[in-house]
């Protein structure tokens, strides 16, 4: 959030100095941590997407279907929540099904 902030800052003020005095008064924050995120928006140019808040959701699944889980997402290199976010984001996204199956 602060870097994205320091790059609106920077088309809006009229040098680096201004941009990261704001930034250091709006998060109260030091001018030399303002420098950085400010220097951090200068090299970066683009806004950063912020990802989506993520909470706790607890599902039970038979023992055998968490083994593989935990397997697959081993070989992966993933995490569970990676593998479970994916697997449920193709079947709610990208495979939709119709009402009448």
């Amino acid at each position: 959030m602060r870097v994205n902030m320091a790059i609106d800052l920077l088309k809006e003020s009229s040098s680096f100095a201004e941009a990261a005095k704001s930034l250091s008064s709006h998060y109260w924050i030091s001018k030399r941590q303002a420098y950085r995120y400010v220097k951090m928006a200068e090299s970066v140019g683009k806004q950063i997407p912020i990802p989506e808040k993520k909470i706790a959701f607890t599902v039970k699944l038979s023992e055998n279907l968490t083994q593989e889980l935990r397997q697959y997402a081993l070989f992966q290199g993933q995490t569970l929540s990676e593998v479970v976010t994916e697997a449920l984001e193709v079947l709610l996204y990208k495979g939709r099904r119709s009402v009448s199956d």
